[in-house]
């Protein structure tokens, strides 16, 4: 294996996922350069915690395959004041910043006085992964932090996929609430209790139908689970 990370256990006990070398590393340089544009001469910056998936594909093995330049930070989003991200985004020269709608939701409610003390004119690209971006903090996203010019890439995957699989690519049109299409290369559908198409607009079962590079290998000492 490349790494385990085990997943938070909201539905049951913790999987020990799996991932191994070269379908990881495919599917993160992939999605790593044409998602994010990224390109060698780029700042990027994911202020997710290195243990989780999301640091560990695009903080460290997604972005240094690319041979972009990654900054890291682990001072808090408020201290010493809540303006310290976007200062660094100013003193860095940040191009890509990758965060999570909850951190965006608490500077809207600190407000825009404290991003608009900076000059963040180096952003040219800017990111959300975790959960839903919800209407209004995508509207206070695009028009504070990326001044209204910079897209939003808004990210959907999870610990097993390994890499991002529904998004807003650059280029592609985005609105708020709408997390995009399946990257090229994967396909996915929305599905019924019986495992059967549904209609658009329908809800149902997110699923992806055939295999993709990043995917999980196996669950750890487990591999009946995971063939189940």
């Amino acid at each position: 294996p490349l790494f385990i990370l085990y997943t938070s256990g909201s539905t049951g006990t913790p999987k020990g996922v799996v991932h191994t070398c070269a379908g990881y590393m495919v599917g993160i340089y992939y999605t790593s350069k044409y998602v994010f544009d990224l390109k060698e001469s780029d700042i990027y910056w994911c202020t997710a915690d290195p243990g989780w998936i999301t640091g560990h594909s695009y903080i460290v093995y997604g972005p240094l395959a690319v041979g972009a330049t990654i900054f890291l930070s682990e001072l808090t989003p408020d201290y010493p004041d809540a303006g310290i991200w976007w200062k660094l985004i100013e003193e860095q020269r940040i191009n890509i910043f990758y965060t999570a709608p909850t951190a965006i939701r608490t500077f809207m409610k600190l407000g825009e006085v404290w991003p608009d003390k900076y000059d963040l004119s180096s952003l040219r690209i800017i990111g959300s992964v975790g959960e839903p971006l919800n209407p209004e903090a995508f509207e206070w996203y695009y028009r504070v932090i990326g001044k209204n010019r910079c897209p939003i890439v808004d990210t959907w995957w999870q610990t097993e996929t390994g890499m991002q699989i529904i998004t807003t690519m650059v280029g592609e049109p985005m609105r708020p609430g709408f997390a995009g299409q399946a990257i090229p290369g994967v396909e996915v559908d929305v599905v019924d209790k019986d495992g059967k198409s549904v209609r658009p607009g329908t809800g149902g079962f997110l699923v992806i139908k055939k295999p993709w590079p990043a995917m999980l290998r196996t669950v750890y000492k487990n591999d009946e689970r995971y063939r189940k």
